[in-house]
């Protein structure tokens, strides 16, 4: 039994909130580094065992994950990216340099038609992301007629003659990336009128009805997101059937340090630990901040929240190019991960999208290759997507802690167990994690409102919060069963260690009626039942 005294989480079945939307479990594949070209792509004629040149290992990890939908081509990279360049026969299409991202020359092999079969192969929704920033309106017109339309239009006998008869479904289309820096460094209100102009042409085509995400802002910067808001505001009030765009960005990503320096992936100090803690739990203020200004223009939550770059962000691992952005991934990366879950499914009710930066090789990757075996790594990042799957397209239930148990960090103290629990086909899922480097945690599971059985539970963890995997150790940080045992009255104890995340799953019993979320609204920081056999 833990020596430290107990804590209780509290899981009201009978209180439902919004739906956890499957897409905030998106993905990110920029053309940046090793993320395309070495990650996804290998070419047909690659030993590495691929279909048409797309790696299969890679797609099958990721199938593990039900991978909702995928981000393409950038990022900064989608402001120089002119499609036209990536389609017909790969050894006549030209090659461009990938100014942004290490200076490097691409023979454009990975296009439009390999992207949508690799949205195909992977059983994702396609999100592509048009160029503003070095494009022009008609360029993104007829990248979206080639992709959807279907007749004898210029654009679709064009894709017809690359070989592709039927149009694909374009579900999601960026207008931009980051406007306020590499698409172009414009003043918010500058970018609010091209976001208006270029939305106006990404026609819905056949059928295919475009949701149009407009280029929002960088983290804190709320008058971003207010400058946008204000630009589909109509005449005689806001109108959401004829806004030009459907949903807002937003970027954030995690370190311990700044932009210069931002630290080492693997080798930090205890203090560098609990300042990534704290930068991951902003995305909390993020979130409530940029939804409180969207709720002013739009209070029935009409346009969303697109969190489409999240994740944490440190200094290349040594002897690597500095502009291919490739960093090891550690238990810390998977406490991240756990922290923005809870979060988003705390803020589903605005929040419609999210994408983890970046799927391959680059950044808090699922995945990473290494480019002399050919090996791949399953990253701690990867294993909390795959134990949260089930939170895909369930109602969040109402939780809440009966606790104090927090760190003193210079002027925070920051919270050390979160979690958050949802509901499907009388399935439940709790996610809950310890963050306190050294202390395990002893936590009471405290289930109301319904009966209910206990099932399958897990833990991951590692020996430090610096553990992580690699080819020659792929399994050291990996989930393993979670003792659970039942105390009574729809209650179970558990043993978080320290630096671990966990899931529990359980099944309703006597279901009864799930209350509303204005309901759940109601329930405060009640008392909580004694802690039992503490």
């Amino acid at each position: 039994m833990a020596s430290t005294p107990c804590h209780r989480l509290i899981v009201n079945l009978d209180i439902a909130g919004p739906t956890i939307s499957r897409h905030l479990y998106g993905h990110f594949a920029e053309h940046l580094g090793r993320c395309i070209y070495g990650g996804f792509w290998v070419g047909e004629d690659s030993d590495i065992p691929n279909t048409r040149g797309i790696r299969n290992d890679v797609v099958a990890a990721l199938r593990e994950l039900n991978i909702p939908n995928l981000r393409w081509p950038g990022g900064c990279f989608a402001d120089e990216y002119h499609w036209r360049d990536g389609i017909g026969p790969r050894d006549q299409r030209p090659r461009m340099v990938n100014s942004h991202w290490g200076d490097v020359v691409e023979d454009n092999s990975f296009g439009t038609h390999e992207f949508m079969d690799l949205c195909e192969l992977l059983g994702a929704e396609a999100y592509v992301n048009g160029n503003v920033g070095s494009g022009t309106v008609r360029e993104m017109s007829e990248w979206i007629e080639y992709l959807t339309r279907d007749d004898d239009s210029p654009m679709a006998a064009l894709r017809r003659a690359n070989g592709q008869d039927e149009p694909w479904k374009v579900p999601f289309f960026g207008i931009g990336n980051e406007p306020w820096g590499c698409g172009g460094h414009l003043r918010a209100e500058a970018y609010a009128d091209l976001a208006r102009q270029y939305s106006t042409y990404v026609r819905n085509h056949n059928g295919n009805d475009v949701y149009r995400i407009a280029a929002g802002a960088n983290a804190d910067d709320v008058a971003w997101t207010k400058a946008l808001m204000e630009g589909l505001v109509r005449p005689g009030g806001p109108d959401s059937k004829g806004w030009p765009y459907q949903g807002i960005s937003l970027h954030y990503y995690t370190m311990s340090g700044t932009w210069s320096a931002k630290g080492s992936a693997t080798e930090f100090s205890d203090d560098e630990y609990w300042k990534t803690i704290k930068a991951a739990q902003h995305i909390e203020t993020l979130l409530t901040a940029h939804s409180t200004m969207m709720d002013v223009y739009d209070p029935h939550k009409s346009v969303g929240l697109i969190l489409d770059e999240w994740g944490t962000w440190w200094d290349v691992e040594p002897g690597t190019n500095p502009g291919f952005l490739y960093q090891q991934n550690t238990v810390r990366d998977a406490l991240v991960a756990a922290i923005h879950f809870d979060s988003f499914h705390r803020h589903a009710d605005r929040l419609a999208m999210a994408n983890i930066a970046q799927a391959v090789n680059v950044l808090q990757a699922m995945l990473l290759t290494d480019p002399e075996s050919g090996a791949l790594v399953k990253t701690p990042t990867f294993h909390v997507f795959a134990m949260n799957a089930d939170h895909q397209d369930a109602l969040a239930l109402h939780t809440h802690f009966a606790t104090d148990a927090a760190h003193r960090h210079e002027d925070a103290a920051l919270p050390t167990l979160t979690a958050s629990a949802s509901t499907k086909d009388g399935e439940v899922l709790v996610s809950l994690a310890n963050l306190e480097l050294e202390e395990e945690r002893e936590l009471v599971l405290d289930f109301r409102g319904s009966g209910f059985e206990i099932g399958e539970s897990l833990v991951l963890a590692g020996d430090s919060a610096a553990s992580f995997n690699a080819p020659k150790h792929p399994d050291a940080v990996a989930p393993r069963p979670l003792k659970v045992r039942e105390l009574e009255d729809g209650q179970f104890v558990l043993v978080l260690p320290p630096h671990s995340f966990a899931t529990v799953r359980g099944q309703v019993l006597d279901a009864a009626p799930a209350a509303s979320a204005a309901a759940g609204a109601a329930v405060v920081a009640s008392e909580s039942k004694p802690c039992l056999n503490c």
